[in-house]
């Protein structure tokens, strides 16, 4: 089997291995205290076999994309998804609650104090994910990958196995429209990306960061947008979301890096001809003006937020992102073609 090159890895010495361990651990450790924060509104996970393919997510008032993530995800096969509410207020309980395929937990805990949510999730996939392939991904990101409108998850997880491969990377490709942010509508449970249609199709840098090994992808529109005079503070567009599951694992930060190390050799980025997908994100639907005023002032996504208010404030000034060399969503093909997406042989 060929599997991924984990000679595209740095070297590192046996003192670094042995602090990643360590820090492993130590996440792990997190994790499982974290389940105090948690209170089970509805506990279906005695329905998942063998075999099952699991999403994973936590949210937050994300009503609005509910319908679509499901749609989409359901349709790609998963089995069942496992949700971590963060105090949502908009009617996203009620709707998960009647979903058959969701179990339900709650907090009102801070998300940026437990990771940005992976505490509670790690968790969970610790609990429920040891031993099947778990997607990780946010209501805004929606996982496609080559002939994904024609072969389930279980086609392509069959096909990494093949290659002794155990996880799928994935480009954070961010969506917009052409006008004014806000200025569009949408109607939940419609496909997003017929409203978001443009994107970036460059430039997009990639490094590896040592001890780790994990892949570092910064570019794309927000950096052209909201980054170009700090370019270092622009976000990290790199995550591996699809992992066949061990509860030994744990992400580090996001789904950007996970441990032990050799998962982070899973994606070498744009341009690669290995396997990975493409993660849609739908950030930038009309609503995307009034809950950037919210997060600014909830202050739960960045480590600093002070750092970043510009951000939130460049976005509530209804922006247009649309330039003459933004590019038209065309589905997977076109992204495979000219080179965001890889090949699965």
């Amino acid at each position: 089997m060929t599997g991924y090159a984990t000679d595209t890895l740095p070297h590192i010495s046996w003192v670094q291995k042995y602090r990643l361990r360590l820090k492993r651990r130590r996440l792990l450790w997190r994790s499982f205290r974290s389940r105090h924060q948690l209170t089970c509104l509805k506990d279906q996970t005695k329905r998942i076999r063998p075999g099952d393919v699991l999403a994973f997510t936590t949210l937050r008032n994300e009503i609005t994309r509910l319908p679509w993530f499901f749609r989409h995800y359901r349709a790609l096969g998963v089995d069942h998804f496992l949700v971590v509410d963060n105090g949502s207020d908009d009617g996203c309980v009620e709707f998960l609650l009647e979903q058959p395929d969701v179990s339900l937990w709650q907090t009102s805990a801070s998300y940026r104090a437990a990771r940005y949510g992976l505490d509670w999730l790690t968790w969970l996939q610790m609990r429920y994910g040891h031993g099947h392939w778990t997607l990780m991904v946010d209501a805004d990101e929606l996982l496609i990958y080559p002939d994904h409108d024609q072969n389930p998850l279980r086609d392509l997880t069959a096909a990494l196995e093949r290659r002794g491969q155990m996880a799928l990377g994935a480009l954070m490709l961010d969506l917009y429209p052409k006008g004014p942010l806000g200025a569009q509508s949408y109607k939940p449970g419609t496909d997003p990306t017929k409203v978001l249609d443009w994107f970036d199709s460059g430039p997009y840098r990639a490094q590896r960061q040592s001890p780790m090994g994990n892949l570092w992808v910064r570019g794309g529109v927000r950096e052209r947008m909201f980054f170009t005079g700090q370019p270092r503070k622009s976000p990290t567009l790199n995550k591996i979301p699809l992992v066949r599951w061990s509860r030994r694992y744990a992400y580090v930060n996001s789904t950007h890096s996970a441990l032990p190390r050799h998962l982070n050799a899973a994606y070498d980025g744009p341009g690669a001809d290995a396997p990975s997908g493409v993660l849609l994100h739908t950030k930038f639907l009309p609503e995307v003006v009034a809950k950037s005023e919210s997060e600014k002032t909830r202050r739960q996504h960045f480590h600093d937020p002070d750092q970043f208010e510009a951000y939130y404030d460049a976005i509530c000034s209804s922006p247009d992102m649309w330039t003459p060399q933004s590019v038209r969503y065309a589905g997977w093909s076109q992204l495979q073609r000219i080179g965001l997406m890889g090949k699965v042989r």
